[in-house]
């Protein structure tokens, strides 16, 4: 019988309160509608724009019914003016690629999608309406300045999911292709210019659409949303977490966190990473699902600090996720890509330098261990042609033979710099501490599987051999990348170890055992943590300036730069509490 810790308390669906903007929340389809119309009122007659600026992948039926319950002279689809399909994936080719799973970051912006004399043509046609004229589509300031700008926003997990429900990407016909085909197009093209885009308009956007739910729309005025980011960017939050099943999955997190108890397995799970997450932020009785990249965009140095703003622009540089192998089976053997490898050919400026924190462990497995490093003396002529007939079907990769198999425990820190060959095995809760490149993961070997949606895994094999560094071999991964801890503070109520990351790496990781208070610094960084042994604790302010948050076994906080310091308090029990920032 499996022994699962659990509280029954990690929060699924965190939100935090907004206070002083009740009545600019909307819920419903006749709410939205009698508030847009208000604020028409106010704009004083005569010609009135009203733009529906839809992300990618919003409904844009849901925003078209929306538009008619205004009853405007007329309602302009702005994406009639679109390049045809072929013409845009001849113009973005080049960051599509044929590769099922990695294309190139587009540098492009929305102008691009559309036909110059189509824009002019519509241009002309909105110049020259009259009464009220509703433009809908993704980007509509393009077309006109609106007298009533409305940002249509939903998360990208929402999206990923629409994919899976069979749409396709913006304007195309690709319903039928594999999610990896929309998610490339989605993660590579149209989320970085839809991102470029919508960020100009933060500041003067009237009204901000939380387009998550068709069945039930939901709006705040951009009063209410700059002010419900800019108070998130000044105290601790969590963000919504999400999970999914995967070939090796396990059935810890549905055992202790309570989470996708529906699923055959939960593989992963993202709780932590605001390119991905969304926030949930409550205005009275309206809760407003936003993605969290909002944040990211609207107060990076804030959120970030001066330096780690300086060094990463508007981009979330450290990367929480859980992976869960209790019950399942190995993870992919894998590598990530050298710094200078995903920037020379992905357009990503950092790579996915990481870390395996030991969260818990199969209390029934005989052993648990992750694959780590090469073994010493290995062959790399031997290894690449084995990886490669592997690849082909026609023998079973031999890991054992050439990745060196590591014992784990509950609370060992395994350091993983780009280049490293790794994996988790089976019977291992991984909290998985990394840089934010999630993607870019080159499988060597996936022991045969086929993917849940019944299509061969892919394997990236030659990528893989261009990264590899054949020097992490036994002796590299026993000196450099385990057992790495290092004492900094030992008294009564507190233990401080810092457990990593690498020297190679630019995050720092600090873990916390504590039976008192602890005040911790920000240092001009963003921190992230988990709560990682113990029921609950508070992370207070150290001057007043936010309430006490409170957190729970498992969950993963941020805390911004701003707050500028906090303190960490047990509650009922003595905790482990893991605290990771941006290196100096």
């Amino acid at each position: 019988m499996h022994a699962y810790k659990t509280y029954h308390n990690y929060d699924l669906h965190p939100a935090t309160v907004i206070q002083g903007f009740d009545t600019e929340a909307f819920e419903g389809k006749a709410a939205i509608e009698e508030a847009v119309r208000k604020r028409i009122s106010e704009a004083g007659g005569g010609k009135t724009i009203v733009s529906f600026d839809l992300y990618p992948a919003a409904t844009k039926e849901k925003i078209l019914e929306l538009a008619a319950g205004l009853s405007p002279s007329q309602i302009i689809d702005v994406e009639r003016a679109a390049k045809t399909e072929q013409e845009r994936m001849k113009e973005f080719e080049d960051f599509i690629t044929d590769d099922r799973v990695f294309g190139v970051i587009c540098h492009k912006k929305v102008e691009s999608l559309y036909d110059e004399d189509k824009v002019r043509a519509l241009r002309k046609r909105i110049r020259e309406a009259e009464g009220l004229v509703v433009l809908v589509g993704f980007g509509t300031e393009l077309f006109a300045k609106a007298d009533v700008h409305i940002l249509c926003d939903l998360s990208r997990w929402e999206i990923q999911l629409r994919y899976r429900g069979g749409i396709g990407n913006w304007n195309c016909s690709n319903t039928d292709d594999p999610v990896l085909t929309k998610y490339k197009i989605g993660y590579f093209i149209e989320w970085r210019l839809a991102d470029r885009y919508k960020k100009q308009y933060f500041e003067s956007a009237d009204f901000v659409i939380d387009a998550n739910d068709d069945d039930n729309l939901k709006m705040i005025s951009g009063d209410a949303f700059r002010a419900g980011l800019k108070s998130v960017a000044g105290r601790p939050f969590r963000l919504e977490p999400y999970f999914d099943p995967g070939v090796w999955g396990g059935k810890w997190m549905q055992h202790t966190l309570g989470a996708g108890t529906e699923e055959k397995n939960l593989a992963w799970s993202f709780d932590g990473v605001p390119e991905e997450n969304a926030i949930n932020l409550t205005f009275g009785s309206v809760t407003m699902k936003l993605p969290a990249m909002d944040l990211t965009l609207y107060c990076p140095e804030r959120l970030l600090g001066g330096r780690v703003h300086a060094r990463y622009g508007a981009e979330y540089p450290i990367r929480f996720d859980f992976l869960d192998t209790v019950e399942g089976g190995n993870l992919s053997l894998q590598v990530h890509p050298l710094t200078e490898y995903i920037q020379d050919e992905f357009g990503m400026h950092y790579t996915q330098d990481e870390s395996y924190y030991i969260l818990d462990t199969d209390d029934e497995a005989e052993d648990t261990y992750v694959y780590l490093g090469l073994k010493n003396g290995v062959d790399r002529e031997q290894m690449a042609e084995d990886l490669r007939k592997a690849k082909r079907g026609e023998i079973a990769f031999p890991a054992e033979r050439y990745v060196n198999k590591i014992p784990v425990k509950k609370h060992d820190h395994i350091l993983i710099p780009a280049g490293t060959v790794h994996c988790s095995g089976k019977g291992c809760m991984v909290l998985e501490i990394s840089a934010t490149p999630y993607i870019f993961t080159f499988k060597l070997w996936d022991w045969g599987r086929i993917g849940l949606d019944g299509l061969p895994r892919p394997i990236h094999v030659e990528h893989g051999l261009r990264n590899i560094q054949w020097d992490r071999n036994a002796d590299f991964v026993s000196r450099e990348l385990i057992h790495q801890e290092t004492m900094l503070e030992n008294h009564d109520g507190c233990l401080a170890e810092r457990t990593g990351l690498h020297a190679k790496e630019p995050l720092e990781s600090i873990r916390y055992s504590l039976s008192e208070a602890k005040r911790v610094e920000c240092d001009d960084s963003v921190v992230q943590g988990n709560l990682v042994e113990g029921e609950s604790a508070l992370i207070e302010s150290t001057d007043g300036r936010f309430e006490p948050f409170e957190i729970h076994y498992a969950e993963t906080f941020i805390v911004p730069a701003a707050v500028g310091s906090f303190l960490i308090v047990p509650v009922k029990e003595p905790v482990k509490v893991m605290i990771v920032s941006v290196r100096r």
